[in-house]
C-alpha cells in the first residue's frame, strides 16, 4: 500500500513538473526578440530559440522586428491656398529597439498611426495645392522625417511614407480639368505662332531672293501659271503681266523661262 502511494505521488509530481517544463518553455522565430521581466522587472532582450521561462515568477512579450505598414486612414486638410482635401498613406516602419517599444509606449503601432495622422494634417496645411499634387514626394519625405523623430524615443524607425491618393472637390476637379485645357490651348497657340514666324523669315528670305533677280521673279510666276494649267477640271482666267512679255525682249531673260513661256502656251 505504502508502495503504491509513494508512487503515485512521485508520478504526480513528475507530471506536475514536466507540465511545468512545457508551460515554461517558449519559442521565439528569428523574426522577433523577447522581452523579459522577473517580478514585474525588465531582465533582458532574448534572441531567436527555445527559451525558459519560470512561471508566475518570469514573463515574456514577443516583439515582430520586420517591416511592419501603418494603413493611416483618410484625413481631411485644408491646404495653406484654403482648398480642402482629403489625404491618405501608408507608413513603413520597424522596430529598431525592442525595449524602448515595450517600455516607453503602452502601442506603438496605435502611436505611430496617431502620429502621422496629426502630421500629415499639420504638412498639408504648410503647402499650397500646386506642391502637394506635384511634389508629392517632397511632402512624404517631409511626414517621414517628423513622424521618425517623434517616435525614435519608442525605439522606432520610419523607414519610408508613401501618399496613396489625394481627393479633391468635385468642383476642384472641374477647376483643375479647365484649367489643363487652358495650358493645351496656350501651348497650341504658342507652337502655331512660332511656326507663322518661320514661315514669315522663310518668305522673307524668299522675297529678297526673287527681288534681286528679274528673270528668277519672272520664273516663278510662270511655275506658278503652270501649275495652275495642269488641272483640266477647272477654268483658269488671268492676265500675263507685261513685263514677263518684256522679259523676252531682253538679252539677259533666262533661257528656262522662254520655254516654261512656250510649255504654257502650248497647253
Amino acid at each position: 500500500m505504502n508502495f503504491f502511494l509513494d508512487t503515485l505521488i512521485l508520478s504526480v509530481i513528475a507530471i506536475v513538473i514536466l507540465i511545468i517544463i512545457l508551460v515554461s518553455i517558449r519559442q521565439i522565430n528569428q523574426f522577433e526578440r523577447g522581452v523579459k521581466f522577473r517580478l514585474g522587472k525588465f531582465v533582458n532582450i532574448i534572441n531567436p530559440g527555445w527559451r525558459l521561462i519560470l512561471p508566475i515568477i518570469e514573463s515574456l512579450i514577443k516583439v515582430d522586428i520586420r517591416v511592419k505598414a501603418v494603413d493611416v486612414p483618410d484625413q481631411e486638410a485644408i491646404t495653406r491656398d484654403n482648398i480642402s482635401v482629403k489625404i491618405n498613406a501608408v507608413i513603413y516602419y520597424k522596430v529598431a529597439d525592442v525595449s524602448k517599444a515595450v517600455l516607453e509606449v503602452e502601442n506603438f503601432y496605435y502611436a505611430i498611426s496617431q502620429i502621422a495622422q496629426t502630421t500629415m494634417r499639420n504638412i498639408v496645411g504648410s503647402v499650397d495645392l500646386d506642391t502637394l499634387l506635384s511634389k508629392r514626394d517632397d511632402v512624404s519625405n517631409q511626414i517621414k522625417t517628423i513622424v521618425d523623430k517623434l517616435t525614435d524615443p519608442w525605439g522606432i524607425t520610419v523607414e519610408n511614407v508613401d501618399l496613396k491618393d489625394v481627393s479633391l472637390p468635385q468642383e476642384m476637379q472641374r477647376v483643375i480639368a479647365k484649367q489643363a485645357e487652358a495650358e493645351r490651348e496656350k501651348r497650341a497657340v504658342i507652337t502655331k505662332a512660332e511656326g507663322e514666324v518661320i514661315a514669315s523669315k522663310n518668305l522673307a528670305k524668299a522675297a529678297q531672293t526673287l527681288s534681286s533677280s528679274t528673270g528668277a521673279l519672272h520664273l516663278r510666276t510662270l511655275n506658278t501659271l503652270n501649275d495652275l494649267s495642269s488641272d483640266q477640271s477647272n477654268t483658269v482666267i488671268f492676265a500675263i503681266p507685261i513685263e514677263i512679255l518684256r522679259a523676252f525682249e531682253k538679252n539677259d531673260s533666262s533661257a528656262v523661262i522662254a520655254k516654261l513661256a512656250q510649255k504654257f502656251i502650248k497647253k
